[in-house]
């Protein structure tokens, strides 16, 4: 079998006046035996055209996105997709198709990836998608063709530990922007919360959302290999089934591993471990999303019975996400095979194995409630899947149905409520999304660097401690020096894009290292009490506490900016209360429009109280001569 590159396909994708968004072309085929030009999709991609070419779309000329697909059937890890998108108007075509009946044409050139290098890909596809536009005549594909065969030619995965894979990604200017609530979104991520990004254009949410992943060590380049595990809705009638096809959780426990202390962890490039290719979970994306894959674009609804969870019945922080943990996306496949069938399956996948590691008749390594307890048990040596450092990073943050969706269309929307989807960073540009509160726990509006919190309790999880707020002032004063410097600008070391990376991949390994110390409440306290014992409920956390991470001995343990309380504190937390609140920001308008208002009185008064004295003192001088005239003629 010939060995795929980092490019799975270049796709292009327009807008037809009739059948909406839909592909147009792709090469390779998107579905083998099909043609460059079929509009057919593989039933896990049905959304690609509606990612590709965004909503609102038409109201920029161009545009780009960044967006995660799921994997298909045979594959193990998300698909990272780039697209660029360009208007232009249809009477400068040299070549017009018949089905062209508006002003305008629009058009997106897309690259999908089995590499995160989003900016690189970005660079690229900019240039090729302006040629390709500048032929005016969409038929000359030749180029695309070309862009296929150079991306795989010079893309490897060796550009994943080098500096490339940020290109584009700039936390300097996030930490400009959003300047203290940096610290906040990094927390909320860390506590798998539902966090939506909002704004629009599409290149300005993908960017701020991407910016904040990029904070986390290793997550860009080996954190979101699970990050897209959903299944796509294929018809209204699949919901109706919910409530009747709806086992117990309970039925769904699993226990542990049966032999964990013979499997082999291989060491990866760098000295990361790979921690996963003997794991059930990392072995999941092999089972096939539907069994619909003769149909185009999810068209045929199923026949089979469809098994799934319903949500648990209490909503207590700790036992909810540890019920989450028992998910796993191929439990809530259809269940349409035969007796027969089924066993062949399960031989094919127990041929599939690798001999040397895990037994095939071993369930899942995770973490489990005990049923009718609510008690979780922690089995050592918890498997993430994804490539880990010696200080175990990048953190399991986005597995186990924990979404990564950098743009979401307004066709995926209803993922936000779906139950196997237990979290999610998405970034969105329909209102509908932000509208729609409930389902998410934070939504974050970058025009106006606000990010809005619903639930008072987790308000007051992520209030910043003393410690965190130096920490977040100390990456602002060293970012606002020198800002207005046009040559070295963000390409210095303090202050630059690398250094804001290494002081939260310092902060985030001081935390990490104070977990492990005994006695460490006075240190976990800097980092706030609250938000600890919260993250010691995730799975990421309890993923990476099973495992040994000897490397964190040499850390020190304690708070970047730990210390005693001082004057110039009180004047930061005053600060934050006042940018941070509602009655704060009045206050503080109120105060500026009072000094503003003062100044000007000042300036009134002084200017009364000058003319007045200068009145007085002329009048003075007058009748002080006058009277020395008066003296004078007496005297005579």
């Amino acid at each position: 079998m010939e060995k795929r590159g980092p490019v799975l396909h270049i796709v292009v994708v327009g807008f037809h006046h009739k059948k909406g968004c839909q592909v147009e072309f792709s090469y390779p085929p998107l579905k083998p035996g099909e043609g460059h030009d079929s509009q057919c999709l593989p039933e896990e991609w049905k959304y690609l055209p509606f990612l590709a070419l965004p909503d609102g779309a038409h109201n920029y000329q161009e545009d780009t996105v960044f967006f995660h697909l799921p994997p298909r059937r045979g594959d193990r890890t998300t698909v990272y997709g780039v697209s660029c998108y360009r208007q232009i108007e249809a009477k400068a075509l040299k070549v017009r198709q018949a089905d062209i009946t508006r002003e305008t044409v629009q058009k997106s050139v897309c690259v999908l990836s089995q590499l995160p290098l989003y900016g690189l890909l970005q660079a690229k596809l900019q240039l090729i998608t302006h040629a390709y536009f500048e032929e005016k005549d969409f038929s000359q594909i030749s180029i695309l063709k070309e862009l296929y065969d150079h991306m795989n030619s010079s893309l490897g995965s060796t550009l994943l530990e080098g500096s490339q894979v940020y290109l584009g990604l700039s936390p300097r200017d996030l930490v400009l922007h959003f300047r203290h609530k940096v610290l906040i979104l990094f927390k909320l991520i860390l506590l798998e919360k539902k966090v939506l990004f909002y704004i629009s254009p599409v290149n300005r949410l993908v960017g701020a959302l991407m910016t904040v992943l990029s904070l986390f060590p290793g997550m860009i380049e080996h954190g979101l290999t699970d990050c897209s595990q959903y299944r796509p809705r294929r018809s209204i009638s699949e919901d109706a089934g919910l409530q009747e096809n709806t086992p117990r959780l309970d039925d769904y426990v699993s226990v542990s591993a049966a032999d964990t202390s013979n499997t082999n962890l291989g060491m990866g490039r760098g000295g990361r471990r790979m921690a996963g290719n003997h794991s059930l979970e990392g072995q999941k994306a092999n089972m096939p999303f539907s069994q619909s894959e003769k149909t185009c674009n999810g068209a045929q609804s199923s026949n089979g019975t469809v098994q799934h969870l319903k949500v648990p019945s209490h909503t207590s922080p700790a036992s909810s996400e540890s019920d989450w943990e028992t998910l796993d996306p191929s439990i809530l496949e259809e269940s349409n095979l035969k007796g027969g069938e089924r066993e062949n399956t399960a031989s094919e996948q127990a041929e599939n194995l690798p001999s040397e590691g895990i037994s095939s008749e071993s369930l899942p390594i995770t973490v489990q409630p005990q049923a009718n307890t609510g008690h979780t048990v922690l089995v050592p040596g918890l498997i993430s899947g994804l490539e880990e450092d010696q200080y175990g990073m990048p953190l399991a943050i986005f597995t186990k149905g924990y979404l990564c969706l950098p743009y979401m269309a307004l066709q995926q929307h209803h993922l936000l409520s779906d139950i196997t989807v237990r979290g999610f960073v998405a970034g969105a540009t329909n209102i509908l999304f932000r509208q729609q509160k409930h389902l998410s726990d934070a939504i974050v509006e970058i025009e106006d660097a606000h990010v809005q919190i619903h639930d008072p309790e987790l308000r007051k999880i992520l209030n910043p401690t003393t410690a965190d707020l130096r920490f977040a002032d100390y990456l602002v004063k060293h970012v606002t020096e020198n800002r207005d410097d046009v040559f070295l600008d963000g390409t210095g070391w303090e202050g630059g894009d690398e250094w804001i990376r290494a002081q939260f991949s310092a902060y985030l390994h001081a935390l990490l290292a104070a977990v492990l110390q005994p006695d460490n409440e006075k240190t976990l306290s800097d980092f706030g009490t609250a938000f600890v014992a919260a993250w010691k409920n995730t799975h990421n956390y309890r993923v990476w506490n099973s495992n040994k991470h000897p490397a964190l001995a040499e850390v020190n343990s304690s708070h970047p900016f730990q210390g005693q309380y001082s004057v110039s504190d009180v004047k930061l937390r005053l600060s934050h209360s006042v940018q941070n609140s509602e009655r704060g920001k009045k206050i503080g308008n109120v105060m500026v429009s009072t000094s503003r208002n003062v100044v000007q009185t000042g300036k009134a008064v002084g200017q009364s109280v000058g003319g007045a004295f200068t009145s007085a003192k002329s009048a003075m001088s007058s009748w002080f001569s006058t009277f020395t005239q008066s003296t004078q003629s007496l005297g005579d």
